[in-house]
């Protein structure tokens, strides 16, 4: 511990980075937050007006929804602002010169802010698992009918498939949850391995032990060519209601814990979960990214002011932050897409651009 202690600069140094670090990143973060809720506001407060009987309760409704979703997205940009104006600050007035010629290296003049970073990393993680996504998933229902009344989830679901083994079950329509759930328009593709043997319909299903009772029952034998109507039976041994009532997932609408719950289920549904698995590590990655900043800012710390450079490393110190931020959301998109594995889409900027910070840094310090 002390070994790790003897690592910062004294007691006193520290304390005054990470309190200069702090002001500044939430200064910035709460003006750009009132210059864009503004803005929002311009484009989103009169379609929330146009519902019939919406008025100033709507939209301060809408504020305290939209706002924490705009807080998560900027807080690393002024992370990153935060970070360089501090340096820059630091190194005009000859501190970091002062801190060098004690005999501390670059990495330890930048440790304070790096361990503040870390501090407002957990802050964004719990802040976007306990605030953010209740607000986004609230927002994101309001918006669907039109900011009206928010409607009742009964778990009524359309079009839902889910995996039996080899074979396939399409569904049209589920009403109800658990035992109660009931099924309409059901179509089973019954295959050997990658081979269709035959297609069932049924018109209606319900629970019946740990199958499903269908009715209104034809099978479709693709050998033969022949259509054949079938008297009521039981099906799909072993498929969970759940596994039908999945809704389409929203990761921003859902917290660290309940989106892994989602994909476990999903899983077992036999759903594809690569782009929800690359959001589920970059709900991780993304608040991590606080702790990024202050080195790719850390150009603007060394180099002699009086140089004339300063404003230039503080430049590139930006440039190489927002050049994350682009590779970040590119990595992101691809893992969607399916291109990236879901780890390397979430993890590979942070780890390029940690790389290429420390790298910067070597390069740059005088």
């Amino acid at each position: 511990m002390t070994n790790l202690m003897n690592f910062f600069p004294s007691r006193t140094m520290s304390l005054y980075m990470a309190k200069m670090f702090l002001v500044r990143t939430f200064a910035i973060l709460a003006a750009l937050v009132l210059v864009l809720q503004s803005l929002d506001l311009l484009t989103e407060s009169g379609r929330v007006l146009a519902y019939a009987g919406n008025g100033d309760a709507e939209i301060w409704r809408y504020v305290g929804l939209r706002a924490p979703q705009i807080i998560a997205t900027f807080l690393p940009y002024s992370v990153l602002l935060g970070s360089i104006i501090t340096l820059s600050q630091l190194n005009q007035n000859s501190e970091v010169i002062a801190m060098k010629a004690s005999g501390l290296s670059a990495h330890q003049v930048l440790a304070p802010l790096m361990l503040t970073g870390l501090v407002v990393a957990a802050i964004s993680f719990t802040f976007n698992d306990r605030i953010v996504a209740r607000a986004s998933a609230t927002l994101a229902q309001w918006k669907k009918v039109e900011y009206g009344p928010l409607p009742v989830d009964r778990g009524d679901r359309s079009n839902v498939w889910v995996k039996d083994g080899d074979d396939l079950i399409v569904v049209q329509q589920i009403k109800g949850r658990g035992d109660a759930a009931q099924l309409f328009g059901i179509t089973e593709y019954e295959r050997e391995g990658q081979s269709l043997r035959s297609i069932l319909t049924a018109k209606t299903g319900r629970r019946d032990g740990t199958g499903w009772h269908v009715e209104g029952v034809q099978r479709f034998d693709v050998a033969a060519g022949t259509l054949m109507p079938l008297a009521p039976l039981r099906i799909a041994d072993g498929v969970r209601p759940d596994q039908f009532t999945l809704a389409s997932v929203n990761a921003d609408g859902l917290s660290f814990s309940g989106l892994y719950e989602a994909i476990t289920d999903l899983e077992f549904a036999g759903r594809q979960t690569k782009a929800l698995r690359g959001s589920l590590w970059h709900k991780l990655a993304g608040p991590l990214s606080s702790i990024l900043m202050p080195l790719l800012g850390a150009v603007a710390a060394f180099g002699i002011a009086r140089s004339g450079k300063l404003f230039v490393r503080a430049v590139i110190g930006m440039a190489l932050g927002f050049l994350y931020f682009v590779a970040d959301n590119f990595a992101l998109a691809m893992g969607n897409l399916g291109a990236y594995p879901p780890f390397l889409a979430a993890w590979a900027p942070f780890l390029l651009f940690l790389m290429i910070g420390e790298a910067v840094l070597l390069k740059t310090e005088e």
